[in-house]
């Protein structure tokens, strides 16, 4: 069972999981300050003040870290080069490898790429590995 953690603030990032859950049936738990984890997994989460990582985000990352395969952010490319830039914040401040990034909600297409991604490049493999960075 893949398990998705993530961070939304204006409900994009909670659409986008919507949509992976709803195709995969994967387990989906929304970031709050009581959460602890069990089951490694995958974090989901937004791009904030013009490239950002959120402060929740950071919080649950020095927490729990080790147990993150990847990273995917959404963003908005109207911010040009800072788009998604919390991905990258994550990937260099935690060594977890990027996965990818979609704008706002994401299309079916992006949902479509990021089941991929996870199912055949990151479905129980282990932390550090870089080989998929393709965002």
């Amino acid at each position: 069972m893949v398990h998705l953690y993530y961070d939304s603030k204006t409900g994009n990032v909670q659409r986008f999981i919507n949509k992976v859950i709803q195709i995969t049936g994967w387990q989906a738990h929304k970031i709050e300050e009581s959460l602890e984890i069990q089951e490694s997994g995958h974090l989901v989460t937004y791009t904030t003040k013009l490239g950002s990582m959120p402060e929740k985000t950071k919080m649950f990352m020095d927490n729990h870290a080790e147990k993150i395969y990847s990273v995917t952010s959404s963003g908005n490319r109207n911010w040009g080069r800072n788009f998604g830039l919390a991905a990258d914040k994550v990937s260099e401040d935690y060594d977890i490898p990027l996965a990818m990034k979609f704008e706002l909600s994401g299309t079916m297409e992006d949902i479509n790429q990021f089941i991929e991604i996870i199912k055949h490049q990151y479905n129980d493999s282990k932390r550090g590995s870089k080989k998929l960075d393709i965002a």
